[in-house]
């Protein structure tokens, strides 16, 4: 065993001829212990968080989206989407088309953003597994339906099983005189709905889904689009398949995949669990100053020692060391403590869910509080809390000399 660790863990372990010194010492560990613990279930229910708004958003947002880079809609005959379907990986596609309208119910109306989808939309999304009320069904034959999102239904005061007064839905003609009659300004169509779907407010307050068919007939449109959306398979590398369709395509268009189409949003997460783990790590700071007061009085205790190991041949810098490795020793308690507390505690929140979202009848996606553990958070606690306690150590050890005066010049 290496001497300089001995006489360190010697030195940790043994009582202090002051009893002061071992309540510091274990305070130091206690601060660094809960420091660490705060660290990694902090970092943990960040990773829940954005976990479960990425679930959210996937069940909405498509694998890849394609869409012009200046414009909004084009025919759909310039993409080749036969040329698409073939490339490995992609499983389907559908062709979609927005726009805003005018929606009313009664006396009630709101601004929405009409989302027509092909076929094809159902196979691709999770939305249907998100309703809300009713069931996803956008057409059966020649009859067309819409599925609100959950919001828009709020709005409008909604009911499914009102099959006498449908929702009527206004969007300006683009051939319309202005000043005209209504009938000359707007083109209108009706339409029920057959389910509302919840999924996060930014969508479920904006669209409303029907086939591409009854917005087209809407728009007095034949082939354009506004986008093309394209599902992938689960282990298909999406970086090349996103590549060789911005290949395929031309640069016209632009090619985007999850992370993208929300690439403000994510960046905002991130951000936001960066400047917690931050604000944490100064609190850890403030923590490990006991473990500067702990090791200055050890030294302090351990005048006579220090002598005695001088006059055995121990060269100043092995005498630093000592010193030094204490302080680590410290460190490495308190987080390697808080790391295995932190993990049970977010093993346990996992399991059972102890700690709730909101008291009874409370309308969150999620009952309690998400936690996911990543190996990586635990490796940046561990070397935060390494450095933080080498720094603190640092500092008594390179000041040996004006804390024990008493001592001969060590350097």
């Amino acid at each position: 065993m290496n001497l300089t660790f001995y006489i360190a863990r010697r030195y940790f372990k043994s009582k202090k001829s002051h009893h002061v010194i071992n309540i510091i010492s274990a305070v130091s560990v206690v601060g660094v212990t809960i420091g660490t613990m705060a660290l990694i279930v902090v970092l943990s229910v960040f990773n829940g968080f954005e976990q479960l708004v990425v679930s959210l958003f996937n069940s909405f947002n498509p694998d890849i989206q394609i869409t012009l880079q200046k414009g909004k809609t084009f025919p759909a005959t310039e993409v080749p989407q036969e040329l698409l379907k073939e490339i490995p990986g992609v499983l389907c596609l559908t062709e979609v088309l927005e726009e805003n309208a005018l929606m009313k119910y009664k006396d009630k109306q709101t601004i929405v953003t009409l989302k027509g989808v092909g076929p094809e939309y159902q196979r691709m999304t999770g939305v249907d597994t998100m309703m809300a009320e009713g069931r996803f069904l956008l057409q059966r034959g020649d009859q067309d339906f819409t599925v609100l999102g959950y919001g828009i239904a709020y709005y409008l005061n909604a009911n499914l099983n009102d099959y006498i007064n449908p929702i009527t839905i206004f969007i300006p003609n683009r051939t319309g005189k202005i000043g005209g009659g209504l009938d000359q300004s707007f083109n209108q169509e009706i339409i029920f709905p057959a389910g509302f779907f919840s999924i996060q407010q930014e969508f479920d307050s904006k669209y409303a889904l029907m086939p591409i068919r009854f917005v087209r007939k809407l728009l007095d449109y034949q082939s354009e689009i506004t986008a093309i959306e394209i599902k992938l398979a689960g282990d298909a590398d999406q970086r090349q398949i996103q590549r060789r369709i911005e290949k395929a395509i031309g640069e016209k268009f632009q090619v985007r995949n999850r992370f993208q189409q929300q690439e403000l949003l994510y960046n905002i997460m991130k951000s936001e669990k960066y400047a917690i783990f931050l604000i944490l790590t100064f609190i850890l700071l403030l923590a490990t100053f006991n473990v500067v007061g702990s090791l200055s009085m050890l030294i302090l205790d351990k005048k006579k020692d220090i002598a005695v190991l001088q006059s055995m041949g121990a060269t100043n810098r092995m005498i630093k060391r000592i010193f030094l490795t204490e302080g680590l020793m410290i460190s490495f308690i308190g987080a390697a403590s808080g790391m295995i507390l932190g993990g049970i505690l977010c093993w346990i929140q996992q399991s059972w869910g102890l700690i709730r979202m909101g008291g009874p009848g409370s309308t969150f996606v999620v009952n309690s509080y998400p936690v996911r553990m990543q190996p990586l958070d635990f490796l940046l606690v561990f070397f935060t809390v390494m450095l933080i306690g080498y720094l603190a150590a640092w500092y008594p050890v390179y000041n040996i000399r004006k804390i024990s005066t008493s001592l001969a010049k060590l350097d």
